[in-house]
């Protein structure tokens, strides 16, 4: 019988907020509270309290039949404490039945694995110690930020005492062979690792409400009948994707919470299948094989590779400035820094700086707040610079050392700028509506843009959002852009107007600040 695992990845990073030049060293608040809270509370709504309530509900339909796991990064885990402490709540319920395993990463969602191994360290064993608080248990399955793995992070993982870890079944890497198996470890046999199944993981959480996917629409009873269709000698089907698939990346009116009602009584009816989790497989399944990593892998992008985060100037720039101050960090007692020092190794932030196209591209760019990969480079350095003015009064370092720390970054900032201007003159020769972010504006600046821009602008923004922000908006206005929104989507607008009463007038206003922040990049 195979055996079918599901885990979810729960994470929002802590977002910069717009931090310009000319207040390094003058402002040391450097993240956008507002826009932090207003998405977490948004996904909770929309994803994480009712996805958390079906599988409780369907714990309690089929007992210790249904399993499932979940990594929740330290910058989540702190978000939905302060912002949306009833998820939490109903995650400590889901703990309690016994059938749900969390799993443990680096507490910051970090890239700390491919740069320091003190840090990483230091960060997987304060998110296990989180979970413990929270959920009573210390974590024995390990997955790494964005299920990166190489050798030498394997070996790095199994002197931390763990025996099995979650992976990208990266076709590259396995050649021939299926990830529908248990793998070990190259060079550290006794550490076992999960491999996800890409194609059936990603039918789910990328191709699922595509409409011009050959596989659409998709059934649980289509489902089950891909999964009798493998190897009969497949052991296990690793079924790993974000949570937020569930009602944000798919939205409910896709049906998404609909297939996963009924997925797991389909496959359990067949009789083939039984549901398990990580840490029972790796009690259970013997590996088949070893499988050698020599250079680090992922589940992002058609490459499996770690170019999402690193490989361009701007991201190595950065990246190695930031873990340059490692060192002069641990000389720092003051807690707010220490907590910066985390949140500022999130991968979100190299991840904005991107300048590839992804296959996934326009997930990843749902919760982007900036235009380009330049402003989020330029932002960052910026932040990392005053950032590191004050480790220099925390730390008291040797002032000639410091000295030497703070001319460099202003060295950065200066190439940072001069980066970000060749590469957008390049592109369209408009350098100004790339960096200048200074000017006001307004729902009121739509009327004067052209049909051509307002058709792209609207294509950055899901209609559920464009609906709420026009709720009671000028007829002028609104007869401006319902004539670009095409057939299908004016219809689909129509229908989201007649439904948002219940939205109040604070709650409009965030979403207009939404369209705003989008409108900028498109005016000169």
């Amino acid at each position: 019988m195979k055996s079918i695992c599901f885990y979810f990845q729960v994470h929002q990073p802590y977002r910069l907020r717009t931090y310009r030049f000319f207040d390094i060293g003058a402002k040391h608040n450097y993240f956008d509270e507002h826009e932090n809270e207003f998405i977490m509370q948004r996904v909770a709504e929309k994803s994480y309290l009712p996805m958390n309530a079906m599988l409780l509900k369907l714990i309690k339909e089929y007992g210790s039949a249904f399993k499932v796991s979940f990594s929740i990064s330290g910058m989540a885990l702190e978000q939905l404490e302060n912002y949306a402490p009833d998820v939490i709540k109903s995650f400590k319920k889901l703990a309690d039945t016994g059938n749900v395993e969390f799993l443990t990463e680096t507490y910051a969602h970090s890239l700390a694995s491919l740069r320091s191994k003190s840090e990483f360290e230091r960060q997987v064993t304060k998110q296990s110690d989180k979970i413990e608080k929270l959920f009573g248990y210390k974590p024995t399955t390990f997955r790494n930020t964005e299920l990166i793995y190489s050798d030498a992070i394997g070996k790095m993982v199994a002197d931390m005492g763990f025996k099995l870890m979650l992976t990208e079944g990266a076709k590259h890497v396995l050649g021939w062979r299926s990830p529908n198996f248990m793998y070990n470890s190259a060079n550290r046999p006794e550490l076992k690792l999960l491999l996800k199944n890409y194609r059936l993981s990603d039918d789910i959480a990328f191709r699922f409400s595509n409409r011009s996917w050959s596989g659409y629409p998709l059934t649980a009873d289509k489902f089950v009948t891909w999964l009798d269709e493998l190897d009969k000698k497949d052991e296990v089907i690793n079924l790993f994707m974000d949570y937020e698939t569930f009602g944000e990346h798919q939205w409910s009116e896709t049906g998404i919470f609909d297939f996963m009602k009924a997925l797991p009584g389909q496959i359990l009816k067949s009789g083939k299948y039984n549901f398990a989790k990580p840490s029972e497989l790796g009690e259970k399944l013997q590996p088949v094989g070893a499988i050698h990593v020599p250079y680090p892998i992922s589940w992002a992008d058609e490459e499996r590779d770690v170019t999402a985060w690193l490989g361009n100037d701007l991201q190595d720039e950065a990246f190695g400035k930031l873990y340059a101050m490692e060192e002069t960090i641990k000389n720092c007692t003051d807690p707010y820094l220490l907590k910066v020092w985390s949140y500022l190794q999130t991968s979100d932030h190299f991840y904005y700086m991107c300048t590839k196209w992804f296959s996934d591209g326009d997930v990843h760019k749902y919760f982007n707040p900036y235009g380009t990969p330049y402003e989020a480079f330029i932002n960052y350095m910026n932040v990392l610079n005053d950032f590191m003015i004050q480790v220099e009064k925390c730390a008291q370092s040797p002032e000639n050392e410091m000295q030497e720390l703070k001319s460099e970054a202003e060295a950065v900032t200066k190439k940072a700028v001069k980066i970000a201007r060749k590469k957008v003159d390049v592109a369209s020769g408009k350098i100004k509506k790339q960096v200048q972010k200074t000017r006001d504006v307004s729902l009121d600046d739509l009327k004067n843009m052209s049909d051509a821009a307002i058709k792209k602008l609207v294509k950055e923004i899901d209609i559920e959002t464009l609906a709420i922000a026009l709720k009671n908006a000028e007829k002028e206005l609104v007869d401006k852009i319902i004539p670009n929104l095409g057939v299908r989507v004016n219809k689909q607008f129509q229908e989201l107007q007649s439904q948002v009463s219940k939205f109040n007038k604070t709650e409009i206003k965030k979403y207009q600040r939404i369209v705003e922040t989008k409108l900028k990049s498109f005016l000169k």
